[in-house]
């Protein structure tokens, strides 16, 4: 366990020097599902949320539909504003993509700032 965590600061420290840290996301989605306000063992708010995006996007010169549900995960302060949000509302997210843990590859976005559309 402790060489695959070393293993994987050394890559992400060579990523850093080759410029590959780039991880910003935005999307505008509806907000389809939420666990509600809850806490982690050290306090910290926590809202793990789904949304709904719809859009038509450009690609290779053609127009196409674009559909998919995000799962989203907002901690701290941004977690205070998602736990306001009601399912149906329209929201643009931002933040930063990362893997659900180190076991489950599946991605999870998480908020850093959310507002109504």
């Amino acid at each position: 366990m402790q060489r695959h965590r070393l293993r994987q600061q050394k890559r992400r420290q060579r990523q850093r020097k080759q410029g590959l840290s780039s991880n910003r996301c935005v999307i505008e989605g509806e907000v389809i599902e939420s666990e509600g306000l809850r806490y982690t063992p050290a306090g910290l708010a926590r809202v793990a949320f789904k949304l709904r995006h719809t859009s038509m996007q450009q690609e290779a010169g053609m127009q196409r539909q674009v559909q998919c549900v995000v799962s989203a995960l907002a901690l701290g302060e941004a977690a205070m504003q998602v736990s306001r949000l009601q399912p149906g509302q329209q929201v643009k997210a931002e933040g930063f993509l990362a893997q659900r843990s180190l076991k489950i590859a599946q991605l999870v976005l998480h908020i850093d700032n959310v507002t109504l559309r």
